[in-house]
């Protein structure tokens, strides 16, 4: 017999069984198209030495990516609405091989034609938003511990693959590492499509996302003035976040930990986001999207500052696994956010455009400490970059929270709940 105390079995809700199931293959998608971008991490100093190039150089490679994944989400999102999901992440995962192959070339413009416009624009841009614009139809009432679990799928990337791809270039080379992963994209991302389902029907409206779809105030607001702040929060945000998650395995090995530790670094890193990122969505769907990203980024702004305070190699191990604690929840959480105050109908291109503008955060970001480092000849003036960046997040977003009705979170609610 069903529990109709159970959010998911009730009858106004959406939830079900095959919405775990269509979060579940989510999750394995980005747990393998998430491992392409972390090539140019990990291989950041031999790519650099074996091409003669400065580290910003190479560094911008990995920029790119996100800049491309992020504007490729916007018209990827509306064509994913017309030709089905399927159809659009297939055509993601062909294009990423093929930008992984062509980065192979030895070339500055093979290199960010591969990542920036393959990887990026067509490839992740076109896996992404699409798939997390899918996941969040399926959930109306666990929606935030859905798109968390889905948003996972990069932390699972970070856990298991920088090792992998040490190993890899070590024994053989970066190039030839590349080439098989692309082979590993090819293999598992198609097949898995075979078991994506259609999303169900938008539920009913709540009052603030109906208000969104006539045009009204959101928070007061204009809702695309709400928007625009949601946007600029997010590019905050992600200049902060990435530079660790760029920069971490170069800049232990400047400082004499050796390359293997600053991978394991990272995947401890990455490892920490994993497991809290639940926790963030478990709390967002109690206290509301936009509360939550508060309160990540909060916790990212002290464990940012952090990085300027040591070099022991168990201190880094320390602090990176709490820079991955508090930074996990916060772009999840902006997705939530958007849902929780706009329509489904406006989710296809509201949630890329947020999601563009943070991933343009954490292209600038990316850039940005391979610059300071070119300059300084050290990390400490990005990391502390990167704090102003974060307080500057902190600002815009706190001025939103204080617009929220005291005592509600903002959702979208079904009529009836």
């Amino acid at each position: 017999m069903r529990d109709t105390n159970d959010p998911a079995h009730r009858p106004d809700s959406v939830e079900s069984r095959a919405s775990w199931v269509a979060a579940c293959l989510t999750l394995a998608i980005l747990a393998i198209s998430y491992g392409s971008p972390l090539l140019i991490v990990v291989g950041l100093k031999p790519i650099t030495a074996a091409m003669g190039a400065d580290r910003s150089e190479i560094a911008l490679a990995g920029a790119l990516v996100w800049i491309g994944t992020g504007a490729g989400g916007i018209p990827m999102g509306w064509l994913a609405d017309r030709i089905g999901i399927r159809a659009i992440v297939a055509l993601g995962s062909v294009m990423m091989a093929a930008g992984l192959a062509v980065s192979t070339l030895g070339s500055l413009l093979g290199l960010y034609v591969g990542h920036g416009l393959l990887i990026g624009l067509i490839g992740n841009g076109a896996i992404y938003a699409p798939l997390l614009i899918y996941v969040s139809r399926w959930f109306d009432r666990r929606r935030g511990a859905a798109i968390a679990l889905i948003s996972s799928g990069q932390y699972i990337a970070g856990v298991v693959w920088p090792s992998v791809f040490e190993r890899g270039i070590a024994a053989f080379g970066w190039q030839a590492t590349m080439l098989a992963y692309a082979g590993v994209v090819l293999a598992v991302i198609p097949p898995t499509l075979l078991f994506l389902k259609p999303a169900p029907d938008a539920p009913s409206l709540g009052a603030a996302a109906r208000a969104a779809e006539r045009g009204r105030a959101v928070l007061g607001l204009h809702p695309n003035l709400v928007q625009a702040l949601l946007c600029l929060a997010g590019f905050f945000c992600c200049i902060p976040m990435s530079l660790p998650s760029a920069h971490l395995v170069a800049f232990c090995s400047d400082i004499g930990i050796a390359p293997a530790h600053g991978a394991a670094m990272l995947s401890v890193m990455l490892g920490a986001a994993f497991i809290s990122r639940q926790f963030w969505g478990a709390l967002a769907d109690r206290i509301g999207g936009l509360r939550t990203v508060l309160a990540g980024s909060a916790f990212q702004a002290v464990a940012i500052g952090a990085f300027l305070l040591t070099q022991d190699e168990a201190g880094l191990f320390a602090i990176s696994a709490a820079f991955g604690l508090g930074f996990s929840g916060i772009i999840p959480s902006y997705s939530v956010t958007i849902r929780d105050l706009y329509p489904s109908s406006q989710a296809s291109w509201r949630i890329p455009t947020v999601l563009f503008t943070a991933m343009s955060g954490m292209a600038f970001g990316s850039w940005l400490g391979g610059a300071l480092y070119d300059r300084f000849g050290y990390y400490a003036p990005a990391f502390g970059t990167g704090v102003l960046f974060n307080l500057a997040n902190l600002v815009v977003v706190g001025f939103l929270v204080s617009r929220l009705p005291r005592g509600e979170k903002a959702v979208l609610t079904p009529v009836g709940a």
